[in-house]
């Protein structure tokens, strides 16, 4: 099952690109791809890495659970709590002796030994927006002056510039989301090169369209030849040389196939779809396997905007009961099935995973049996990436409303992020202004009970 809607595929396959026209020319080398042609001009500046080695392909999944996810329904459940404060849920034990989850969660409870429960998570930065947690850096907010984020960049987006992808013809940031504006953060001020490739609108870009074959598209002299003609149409203060080096990058990525192969999960058997779940996230986050395995470094996964919003049963994402509950059994199951999936083919060590949203709810239960915002707290969990799991860090007092130990703040959720794709610390990026700004903001580092 493809996680994009059949009206999605429809319009993404009459928008392939054709070899050799002139509108495919445009497409690549200056129209661009939709979202791709950042990737394509990303990978023709000098400061951009290339591609990783084979031994040192370091990769990130980041869950984005948007709308904020209750802590004390999920990871931090408060069992001695009233009533009004415990919530609906029965608890169970884990992996973890002593350590237990809310009843909806038995497959994480299972592999608790594999991940870390961060608890203590520092939010009060964060507003209902992905801007802060996604780009770790409480200095980036939302203001709603049009000058939301301050100009500073996703965690993805650095990625993309101080690593670029682990192959060649993918791009280096993906986000696989349905709402974009609300579950995905972007480049800031670093600039559109930098910003993440709309999943939904990749795959089909790079097909090899009907009636053209490899070996016509191997055939460079014709492709030089194609562009030669194409550069004599263009206006003069066009170049020739940056439509040839796009156009042959897109030309590489038709070639390859490797994009298009690494969207078509009708190639993974029936089980392994099935162990994902058939839903928009299990679909996704099976999605973001292979795209990490086919060469992307990091890949932004959200199931529905703010379906994690659990105001009250008057709302549209209803609250605890009704709301939270049918949603934890599918992002059980799909940190479950990645986990594993990825442990089983030898990726696990190699791609951190991280479960999150933009803040916690409130302790205390609602008039409509929800929760409300809640930006002192909140839990997330992380698994993979080489590092020391099998832990709780940090803890929240008797009510789950506030930090009780070992606080974590976005810029030491970025400091791990970017130590864990081996990107130093101490970079810096250049804004318009011409100002050296940090990639770690407000003296962040590593989580270090993770190692």
């Amino acid at each position: 099952m493809s996680p994009f809607s059949t009206k999605d595929t429809e319009r993404l396959n009459s928008d392939l690109i054709r070899v050799g026209s002139r509108r495919w020319f445009l497409q690549a080398g200056m129209a661009g791809l939709g979202g791709a042609s950042h990737f394509l001009a990303s990978n023709s500046q000098a400061e951009v890495k290339g591609a990783a080695p084979a031994k040192d392909r370091k990769a990130v999944i980041l869950f984005w659970l948007s709308g904020g996810p209750s802590h004390i329904d999920m990871w931090d459940p408060k069992p001695d709590a009233p009533s009004e404060i415990r919530g609906p849920y029965r608890t169970i034990g884990t992996r973890i002796p002593g350590v237990h989850f809310s009843e909806h969660l038995p497959l994480q409870a299972s592999i608790a030994d594999k991940i870390s429960i961060i608890r203590s998570v520092d939010c009060s930065a964060s507003n209902h927006t992905p801007i802060t947690m996604q780009a770790g850096n409480p200095l980036a907010r939302r203001t709603d002056d049009g000058r939301d984020g301050a100009g500073y960049p996703a965690m993805g987006s650095v990625a993309a510039k101080f690593r670029g992808p682990n192959h060649p013809a993918m791009p280096p940031f993906v986000g696989l989301a349905d709402s974009w504006k609300s579950d995905v953060w972007e480049a800031g001020h670093m600039g559109a090169r930098y910003a993440p490739v709309k999943g939904h609108e990749l795959g089909g870009r790079f097909a090899v369209p009907e009636g053209i074959n490899v070996a016509q598209l191997q055939d460079r002299e014709n492709l030089r030849q194609q562009l030669d003609r194409f550069g004599r149409q263009l206006d003069a203060n066009q170049s020739l040389d940056r439509v040839d080096r796009f156009s042959r990058q897109a030309y590489e990525m038709v070639r390859s196939g490797r994009v298009q192969q690494a969207f078509d999960v009708e190639q993974e058997t029936r089980q392994t779809r099935g162990a994902y779940g058939e839903t928009s996230i299990g679909q996704k986050a099976l999605l973001a396997r292979r795209l990490v395995e086919a060469g992307v470094t990091f890949v932004l996964v959200s199931g529905a905007w703010g379906y994690f919003d659990h105001h009250g049963d008057n709302v549209r994402w209803g609250g605890i009961g009704k709301g939270l509950t049918p949603l934890l059994p599918r992002v059980d199951q799909v940190m479950y099935a990645l986990v594993n999936d990825l442990a089983q083919r030898c990726l696990l060590d190699d791609t951190l995973v991280l479960m999150m949203g933009e803040f916690g709810r409130s302790p205390v239960i609602n008039k409509e049996a929800g929760r409300d915002h809640w930006t002192p707290v909140m839990s997330m969990i992380m698994a993979g990436g080489g590092l020391n799991h099998g832990q709780v860090i940090g803890s929240t007092d008797a009510r789950g409303g506030e930090i009780a130990s070992s606080p974590v703040r976005p810029q030491d959720l970025a400091a791990t992020t970017f130590r864990h794709l081996g990107i130093d610390l101490g970079a810096h990026w250049t804004n318009p202004n011409g100002r050296p700004i940090p990639i770690v903001t407000e003296g962040g580092r590593p989580i270090s009970q993770l190692g």
